[in-house]
């Protein structure tokens, strides 16, 4: 028997019966049961991480029950280490869209977090308010186009401010310089969607615009977003240590340098990974499911920002720069 079944056979027996129940009356297909048995099997797995932590790896702690990729386990870990109180369990999500798969449902149903989420598109946050979720849970859905004037005003509104437990950017575009003019919430943890394509050295984001769109910014659908040297950069100097991403490569996971607890700290290129998604397009919208260093090849010499400096440049322009840096460092032999 693996180390990880025994784990998970001894966090399973308290919920024998419960499982039981919840099976028979998920199988008649009501939708509330079946989420309820999803819940549940998170709730196993989190107490099953709880005795094998902590990780060398973040991702070691993931599992899926309401987010798109293993974030549930990652926060599940992270809350715990980092001791977030019951005053402290409020989170902010923003880039919802419908809800039904994000990064904080699980807290809303499984630890009974109260919450603000907030999207762009109205229909969605209709969609939200019309949910059972929304009465049986605390969660406020707020219609709103996020920019780094508006922010502050939107949380502060709402009634959130101060400190909060979780904090998760994730709207595909401006999401470095949005988060670089938060502050009237002070949150513990931070997730941040971050760009992998743009690779682990250069600190760059696409250029500040109100109105980004990252389906209209480039026909490739790759451009969007920060890098994880960018997100570093603005973490250290908010106070947060990076302590990694996620396997698939789409999020990244900060926590405030005070509460670090036993979490271990990364830098960019330790915890960069190259993103398994293939969500590219080809010119005429279509997908193309490109990979790996084939993407990086259809944004070469679209302009980004350094965000070290403000200067404008190319992932070219950069990655030659870097490579004139290297050969000079490495210097020619004299005779």
């Amino acid at each position: 028997m693996s180390l990880v079944t025994k784990y998970m056979r001894a966090a399973i027996a308290p919920f024998a019966q419960e499982i039981e129940a919840l099976v028979q009356r998920g199988m008649a297909g009501n939708s509330q049961q079946i989420d309820s048995l999803a819940v549940l099997g998170g709730r196993i797995q989190a107490t099953a991480n709880a005795d094998r932590a902590p990780f060398d790896q973040l991702s070691d702690a993931e599992f899926k029950v309401f987010s798109q990729y293993g974030e549930d386990g990652i926060l599940q870990y992270l809350i715990r280490e980092a001791r977030i109180t019951r005053e402290e369990s409020v989170f902010i999500e923003f880039g919802v869209q419908n809800y039904l798969e994000s990064c904080t449902r699980f807290l809303l149903v499984n630890d009974l977090w109260r919450g603000l989420i907030l999207d762009g598109s109205k229909e969605y946050m209709n969609f939200v308010r019309n949910h059972d979720m929304y009465w049986r849970y605390d969660v406020t859905a707020v219609n709103a186009w996020i920019d780094r004037d508006n922010v502050n005003d939107l949380f502060r509104d709402a009634g959130v401010a101060g400190d909060i437990g979780v904090l998760v950017i994730d709207i595909d575009g401006n999401d470095y310089w949005i988060w670089e003019r938060i502050d009237a919430v002070n949150p513990v943890i931070v997730v941040v969607e971050w760009n992998s394509v743009f690779g682990p050295d250069h600190a760059v984001s696409v250029p500040y615009d109100p109105a980004f769109e990252r389906g209209k910014a480039h026909y490739s659908n790759l451009f969007w977003g920060a890098s994880i040297a960018a997100f570093e950069h603005l973490g250290t100097q908010k106070g947060y240590a990076l302590v990694g991403s996620n396997a698939v490569g789409n999020n990244i996971f900060f926590v405030r340098k005070d509460r670090l607890g036993r979490v271990k700290p990364f830098s960019a290129r330790e915890a960069w990974v190259d993103s398994r998604f293939r969500d590219s397009r080809d010119r005429n919208g279509k997908l193309n499911f490109l990979g790996g260093a084939r993407r990086r090849l259809e944004i070469l010499d679209v302009p980004l920002v350094e965000v070290i400096g403000g200067k404008q440049a190319t992932l070219r322009s950069l990655d030659d720069a870097a490579a004139r840096s290297s050969a000079s460092d490495h210097g020619t032999p004299r005779r």
